[in-house]
């Protein structure tokens, strides 16, 4: 390969001048037929490990090109990385690589291994070490070694740093052996003894060995590095998708969280002033009857004092004290204030208490379905519960879009489902044109009996299960009225007119075109769709998002015309259709899932769209 992986901190360099193989600066850059660019060595290389489809792919978008390409340096593209070093190398930077290779130099001369017999300021590198002596000598104090016989059972080699990890750790002595069935280096006393049942060669000969096997193993180390490059670099973006994504949905929800306590903050303003203005309703009268009541009784506590405080003598005045309270006795009451059984306000904690825990009972349930500990399909609650959690109404937003809506048709063949119809299934009055055309016939067609057949609705079903994944399929209307849908396998066939038809009950659904407009079914409920007639109708299946939806398809554009999901009404506004779909629309994901078709009027006529060849053409273009 041109170049190594590059250190993580390092990153893919930006642009086009990094190569998404070895995660570094391109050398050598060539350019594929798709675009790309690598290092010529990093593509010679992946090219050479064939696809499971065959053939050299694109590292990036997988497209194909000839295994024996020549490929050519593209010399613009290299000069303009010419250009750049230079331009990208600050003074800083330019200091930075001085003392790098400055500090490589020190660690280099630190390596060295000197003499251990040489004496004074400097020593001499070292030539050979005695793995008997445990010591290394330069060219001048190895010369008893090569010379004196008394140094002839010494074994020297290559200068070594660490002496001591050339040593038995057991034994004490040169490790002189590989034993290749323990695949590990011993010396000669274990050879005689733990290892004397072994294979046991020198370190000469397995040295040799592992160097024949050395270009094999580097070779797969190259193209491990490869794949990895790859894969490292897909793992990255994938990084980033997750990170981008989690954080936008985070600011959602951020966001979701402030406007809830926004609206509930809203809601115990109103109920605190609702208390306040009942009180003061209230306290007025009952304080005014209060004073009044005061005042006659602090009269009457005078008029008696004044009596009791005459004289025994005095008549005149007796008589006048005793009439003056007589009088004031008799006045006529103020009407008493019946005081209420309940107050006006007095069920305003049990209103607030009901919101609490419908509030605790929706976060729950959510929570379950989110955290997948609940039932099939989020929950939602009737009018009852949404008209006790008016405060709350801004959540229930208005039926959200699927993405799905703003694709192409380009997108759904991705996911192009081929249908046959089953004869077995068609009722006596559908003529079957092969596999993919149907027609309605005045006269019946003597079909053999079969237990799947449909005997009083004027419907076939296609072969084909669909219980996982996403499914798309075309269905061209020729003529009369056409109902397109799906329905469960364990439907049966001879149900009534009225129960039997697609979209009148709970286990299919379906969109008519009755002549005039567009008709979406489902439990017995129907929609009106105010859209222009399309003779190609196209139907995206999404069974793990339980979701359905049709289209209307003219050249390669996609007019969403129904979809069947689960959503939240407009606040104020009550669908019961879109009501029958959240309740009891996931319910058919439980079941294995089939497309269906009603031919209604007696002209109807039908035929399946033929896929293939839009798909081929599709995957030529990417």
């Amino acid at each position: 390969m041109a170049a190594g992986p590059a250190s993580p901190a390092a990153g893919l360099p930006e642009g086009p001048f990094g190569c998404p193989i070895c995660l570094d600066a391109l050398r050598d850059p060539v350019t594929v037929p798709c675009g790309h660019n690598f290092c010529l060595g990093c593509i010679g290389a992946h090219r050479h490990h064939p696809a499971p489809g065959g053939g050299a792919r694109c590292p990036l978008c997988q497209e194909p090109f000839p295994a024996d390409l020549q490929l050519r340096k593209n010399h613009t593209l290299a000069e303009l990385l010419q250009l750049r070093q230079p331009a990208a190398m600050a003074p800083g930077e330019a200091r930075d690589d001085r003392r790098a290779q400055e500090r490589e130099e020190r660690e280099d001369e630190e390596e060295l291994v000197r003499c251990d017999f040489c004496t004074g300021g400097a020593r001499a590198p070292a030539a050979q070490s005695c793995l008997v002596c445990l010591a290394s000598f330069c060219a001048p104090h190895l010369q008893p070694h090569l010379q004196s016989p008394a140094f002839q059972g010494h074994r020297l080699v290559p200068p070594l740093r660490r002496i001591e990890e050339s040593l038995c750790k057991l034994h004490l002595k040169p490790l002189e052996g590989f034993c290749r069935t323990d695949r590990s280096c011993v010396c000669q006393l274990c050879r005689a003894q733990e290892h004397r049942s072994h294979e046991v060669v020198a370190v000469e000969v397995e040295r040799e060995h592992v160097e024949a096997q050395r270009p094999k193993i580097l070779n797969s180390v190259e193209n491990q590095m490869d794949e990895l490059g790859v894969t490292i670099s897909q793992t990255r973006r994938t990084v980033d998708l997750i990170k981008g994504t989690a954080q936008k949905e985070k600011e959602k929800v951020s966001k979701q969280f402030a406007e809830t306590a926004r609206v509930l903050a809203a809601f115990q303003k109103e109920v605190l002033g609702f208390i306040e203005d009942g009180e003061r309703a209230m306290l007025s009268d009952t304080e005014e009857e209060l004073r009044q009541k005061e005042e006659r009784r602090a009269r009457l506590i005078e008029y008696r004092q004044n009596l009791e405080t005459v004289p025994s003598t005095d008549t005149i005045s007796f008589l006048q004290e005793f009439q003056a309270l007589k009088i004031a006795v008799e006045e006529k009451n103020f009407p008493s204030t019946s005081f209420p059984k309940e107050l006006s306000f007095i069920k305003s904690s049990q209103a607030v208490s009901a919101v609490r825990e419908q509030l605790v009972n929706i976060c729950k349930n959510q929570w379950d379905q989110l955290s997948g500990k609940g039932d099939e399909g989020p929950v939602f609650y009737g009018m009852p519960e949404l008209q006790l959690l008016g405060a709350l109404a801004a959540f229930i937003s208005e039926k959200s879009s699927s993405p799905a809506c703003l694709e192409s048709r380009d997108y759904f063949l991705k996911f192009a489902f081929i249908i046959d119809l089953d004869s077995d299934t068609a009722d006596k009055f559908l003529q079957l044109f092969g596999t993919k055309g149907a027609k309605r016939v005045l006269n019946p067609i003597a079909y053999p009996e079969s237990s799947t057949r449909f005997i009083n609705c004027e419907q076939v079903l296609g072969e084909n299960v669909m219980n996982r994944g996403n499914y798309y399929w075309e269905v061209e209307i020729i003529d009369g009225w056409v109902s397109i849908g799906v329905i469960t396998e364990d439907f049966n066939p001879r149900e009534s007119y009225d129960r039997g038809r697609l979209g009148r009950n709970e286990k299919s659904c379906c969109l008519q075109w009755n002549g005039q407009n567009y008709v979406a079914w489902f439990g017995g409920f129907d929609c009106v769709i105010q859209q222009p007639f399309f003779h190609t109708i196209g139907v995206y299946l999404e069974y793990s998002e339980k979701s359905l939806t049709f289209y209307g398809v003219k050249d390669s554009k996609t007019t969403c015309l129904q979809q069947f999901k689960v959503a939240r009404f407009k606040k104020g506004h009550f669908d019961p259709f879109q009501n029958k779909i959240n309740h009891q629309f996931p319910s058919l994901f439980t079941h294995n899932l089939k497309p269906a078709f009603f031919l209604e009027s007696v002209d109807a006529h039908m035929q399946l769209g033929p896929l293939k060849k839009d798909c081929v053409s599709v995957l030529k273009r990417r």
